[in-house]
């Protein structure tokens, strides 16, 4: 019996990003400036909350919470954190991609949708499992492997990274072929639909959350609200999120926290209180839980990033 014969496809790799240069995570305080840098590699800066003002080349731009933006290479960039300005979280990475279709990312901006934001969340934490902090430093750029990170965490980053390129390359094709069906009448499919409904479920539940970011919300409340049932909630809310309706609700609690620590309006009693906590004790241990300091090193932490000392909120 003679052996079959089978041809081999080499699959196509239209975008491939080649080497990553920096990966940082920014949570700034008011009143920071990045007074700017150009480079010969593309740089991606997303608004993970709060606002902050962007500069490249001669175009200024405000960037609110889910945005993000592109600076092509050679593109001079500032980023400042204005007094008016939520003190926001950031994530920005640098990375070499020789693909002609990244002239489409030239300057670039625009909000995430849910499907993007998961894919920038799971190439966040593959970050933190790949290389060793600082991740907060703008100074430092050096990236460090981490020798206890997961299987292959670095591909999975690179491979986040392309996946995100791409669907925000498709959703170009997209935007332009969803006009041309307009105007002729076509309509969308069901699929995309459904996708866009639990969408605008998913974001009006979140909504709510932060509305009553100062309560105890249950997951009974939260069917009451969306008038489904919890396994149904449940299972839409995953899908988007990657996470619980409950899980989800207390990270939004802590980054609320994070932000009043950097605002330095409030001292600690205060901010538990205005959170929901029934005493600091709880706060307190929720907050080392998710962040691994206490509010009083989170908040050293971030008031040595714009330099001196902070002494109106009590240790």
């Amino acid at each position: 019996m003679s052996l079959m014969e089978f041809n081999r496809l080499t699959l196509q790799e239209v975008i491939t990003v080649n080497k990553l240069i920096s990966f940082h995570y920014f949570e700034y305080t008011r009143g920071y400036v990045f007074e700017g840098e150009q480079h010969d590699f593309w740089e991606l800066l997303y608004v993970d909350k709060g606002a902050v003002e962007v500069r490249a080349d001669d175009r200024t731009y405000e960037l609110t919470q889910g945005m993000i933006i592109f600076h092509k290479p050679g593109e001079f960039h500032t980023v400042r954190v204005g007094e008016g300005h939520k003190p926001p979280n950031l994530i920005v990475l640098a990375f070499e991609c020789r693909s002609a279709f990244m002239d489409r990312f030239a300057s670039l901006l625009l909000p995430l949708g849910t499907p993007e934001r998961n894919l920038l969340s799971l190439l966040l934490q593959e970050g933190f499992h790949s290389f060793l902090p600082p991740y907060d430093n703008p100074s430092v750029h050096e990236l460090i492997r981490n020798p206890e990170a997961p299987f292959a965490s670095e591909q999975a980053m690179k491979g986040y990274l392309e996946a995100l390129l791409i669907r925000l390359v498709r959703g170009m094709d997209a935007d332009r072929s969803a006009e041309q069906s307009r105007a002729a009448g076509v309509r969308r499919p069901s699929s995309i639909q459904t996708e866009k409904a639990e969408q605008r479920i998913v974001g009006g539940i979140i909504d709510f959350m932060k509305s009553k970011l100062s309560e105890q919300l249950t997951l009974e409340q939260l069917c009451k609200e969306t008038h489904l049932g919890k396994s149904r909630l449940k299972e839409i809310f995953h899908s988007q999120t990657g996470t619980g309706a409950i899980e989800y609700f207390k990270l939004l609690k802590i980054e609320e926290a994070k932000t009043l620590i950097r605002e330095h309006a409030l001292n600690y009693t205060e901010i538990a209180a205005a959170l929901g906590y029934g005493s600091i004790h709880y706060f307190s241990r929720d907050f080392k839980k998710s962040t691994g300091m206490s509010p009083s090193e989170y908040a050293r932490t971030a008031k040595a990033r714009v330099g001196g000392k902070d002494n109106r909120l009590p240790k």
